[in-house]
């Protein structure tokens, strides 16, 4: 039987840790040839390390660089066409909010958030999108989140980013439909990714977020937090050929917490 993405080549944002490193490694084991852009070179080797069973240069390779500054993109849009020839699926990923108190933001706390989580897909999707337009076919799968629904505590600026990027999905759909491009997004609950739980385990975790994740808890109905599977399923359905008549939608992976 044929891997549902067998030919096809995606770039994972932020794929070298994480929910990031699930999606990586859920589409390699789905057919796809990966390209993991990561923020640091240490993360990329690390995950070169856990992917070990991949071949580096063949089904996987790899980018490092800000995704949030002018021309990063298009770095690594040449950086997807050096290593496999074209982009058939982008996962926009790259992401991490401060979060906190909307009154204790600083400008740099603000500009943070803002760039990690909306810039890095606007400066990443622009890049891709003639691209997939010149080829007639592509698919965009953007990380949301669930608190842009259920107005998690602590939120508020992170939301205002993670809503940019739910509000241009609708807008780039309807635009893009008629290039053979879906834009679609993932919008988790709070997932315990292996960072998260490590920073449990060790009570390294500040006291204010702590009470936030159990929050976040107390909000899902199936009374546990998502893992990194959880989100690569979604992600990798919305990656497939025959998911070409889903576009403009908020898949929520939450377990419950917000329905309807």
């Amino acid at each position: 039987m044929t891997a549902p993405l067998q030919g096809r080549t995606a770039v994972v944002t932020g794929g070298a840790t994480g929910i990031g490193l699930g999606i990586t490694r859920r589409l390699l084991a789905d057919g796809a040839r990966v390209l993991v852009a990561a923020l640091h070179t240490e993360e990329l080797k690390r995950a070169y390390g856990e992917l070990g069973d991949h071949r580096t240069g063949v089904d996987l390779a790899g980018h490092v660089g800000d995704l949030s500054q002018p021309g990063a993109g298009e770095d690594l849009l040449q950086a997807a066409v050096e290593a496999f020839g074209g982009v058939d699926i982008l996962v926009n990923n790259a992401g991490g909010g401060v979060i906190r108190p909307t009154l204790e933001h600083t400008e740099q706390t603000l500009r943070s958030t803002i760039d990690n989580n909306l810039w890095t897909v606007l400066r990443c999707t622009l890049a891709v999108l003639p691209h997939m337009a010149a080829r007639g076919y592509g698919r965009i799968i953007s990380i949301g989140a669930e608190s842009v629904r259920n107005g998690l505590v602590d939120h508020a600026v992170y939301n205002a980013a993670k809503g940019g990027v739910h509000a241009l999905t609708t807008g780039l759909a309807r635009e893009f439909a008629p290039a053979g491009i879906t834009v679609n997004v993932v919008a988790p609950s709070y997932v315990r990714t292996p960072e998260l739980d490590a920073g449990l385990r060790a009570g390294s975790l500040p006291d204010r977020l702590v009470h936030v994740i159990d929050r976040a808890v107390e909000l899902i109905p199936l009374n546990r937090p998502g893992d990194v599977d959880d989100v690569a399923a979604a992600v990798a359905y919305l990656a497939r050929q025959d998911s070409g008549f889903v576009t403009g939608q908020v898949l929520s992976v939450n377990g419950g917490s917000s329905m309807g």
